[in-house]
């Protein structure tokens, strides 16, 4: 296994520097506008940039990586990434960090797409599970350790600001002084969201509404964690037990809907989803809350992953990687609409605003979820698709994903994908 790391060490160690300062950011930037007094819907509004960012980076990155190569990319943004770090701390006015967090949203797709990209292009074939399964491994410890560092200073003062700074540009070392030859960026498949929504529509409406949820978590749980009592090492403890939650609990989940009914699995992670956040919305600060949260983050997480694992039960092979791309631009349009939702919410509602904002939106996935097993029984591709534990990166991470299910000959797997999209749409 250690000839396989190896050469991708210092890829997975820009990762995670990169997202110990992106995670610390994210989150202190949300306490620094609760401390400057800004209202929880003008910060959904400046959370919700960040997303806006991150989804026109996505058509914009690949033709300057094309143009100038992988490793000046990914220095411009790693310099760019740390400048807004500090700009945010010396322009302290929402209309200029509202279009900071556009600019960071761009630099951080395009930073993930170079990696991700350069990951492809290093791992064979025969090894992309454990590297895939590593390279989450290495972004959710990553985003969960960063919470942590909160704890050592004040959002007011510049230490902290200044350490997300640092953190984001010595991500430029490893990847910077690496050996390793630049890949080429293969052509991305054309996303037909429409037709993607008539083949597999439970797991767009869920990719979206998941998207939804979790934007609303990352932009405005710290800001119920402090309006709710939470130091600022607290809220580090929130928002890492919502992380770890996710961490450890998609694996079991995803194995169990492997073997059983996909839909069924993620209707009741969805109903069991939606009431842990009404649970949520009641219970005191404590112990007893932490553990509601990592109960939480360990069924959200796992929707976005189950949704791509049952559109792949009903896609042919090669249409695969084009409708990941397609739920990852779903997710990601929900992801930017969430923390505007959930502010307006918790302005006219407090910071139980949030968890009743996560509530109603995944009740609304669980009946559209029941809507869909009563009115038609999807007939699926066999064998079963594998369940991948994932997080909203880049569409290039699909590239890197195992494969999920044995290769079937072309003309059965076309014959088993035109029956499933009838029945589909019956």
């Amino acid at each position: 296994m250690w000839s396989q790391i190896a050469p991708i060490g210092s890829l997975l160690g820009g990762v995670a520097l990169l997202l110990l300062g992106n995670g610390l950011l994210n989150t202190l930037l949300t306490l620094r506008g609760v401390a400057e007094g800004y209202s929880t819907g003008l910060l959904g509004l400046l959370m919700s940039g960040y997303f806006v960012g991150y989804l026109l980076g996505t058509w914009l990155t690949v033709p300057l990586i094309r143009r100038i190569g992988h490793i000046r990319v990914f220095a411009c943004c790693a310099a760019v990434g740390a400048i807004v770090a500090l700009l945010h701390l010396i322009l302290v006015n929402p209309w200029v960090w509202m279009a900071l967090r556009v600019l960071y949203g761009i630099v951080l797709v395009t930073l993930y797409m170079v990696i991700e990209s350069w990951l492809n292009a290093r791992v064979a074939s025969d090894s992309r599970g454990r590297i895939f399964a590593l390279y989450m491994a290495v972004n959710l410890g990553a985003l969960a350790l960063a919470q942590q560092l909160l704890g050592l200073a004040s959002p007011l003062e510049f230490l902290l600001f200044a350490l997300a700074g640092i953190l984001i540009c010595a991500a430029l070392i490893p990847v910077t002084l690496t050996r390793q030859a630049q890949p080429t960026l293969p052509d991305t498949p054309h996303t037909q969201l429409r037709q993607l929504a008539r083949i597999a529509p439970l797991s767009v409406t869920a990719s979206g509404l998941s998207g939804l949820a979790l934007g609303a978590f990352w932009g405005l749980a710290p800001v119920y964690a402090s309006q709710s009592g939470f130091d600022a090492a607290g809220v580090g403890l929130l928002m890492s037990a919502t992380i770890l939650g996710g961490a450890v609990l998609q694996w079991p989940i995803g194995r169990y809907s492997d073997r059983h009914d996909r839909a069924k699995v993620m209707l009741c992670v969805v109903i069991l989803a939606a009431l842990v956040a009404l649970a949520v919305s009641q219970l005191p600060v404590g112990n007893l809350l932490l553990g509601a949260f990592f109960l939480w983050g360990g069924l959200a997480f796992s929707i976005y992953s189950i949704a791509v694992a049952r559109m792949v039960d009903q896609l042919h092979p090669d249409e695969i990687l084009s409708g990941c791309s397609g739920l990852l631009l779903v997710n990601g349009l929900g992801s930017a609409c969430g923390p505007l939702l959930a502010g307006l919410a918790m302005h006219l509602l407090g910071p139980r605003g949030l968890p009743l904002y996560c509530a109603l939106v995944l009740g609304l996935l669980a009946l559209y979820g029941l809507h869909r097993l009563r009115r038609v029984s999807d007939l699926l591709s066999e064998p079963h698709a594998q369940f991948t534990p994932m997080l909203r990166t880049s569409h290039t991470v699909l590239e890197l994903m195992p494969e999920s299910a044995a290769e079937p000959t072309a003309e059965s797997a076309a014959t088993e994908a035109e029956h499933t999209r009838e029945e589909t749409c019956t």
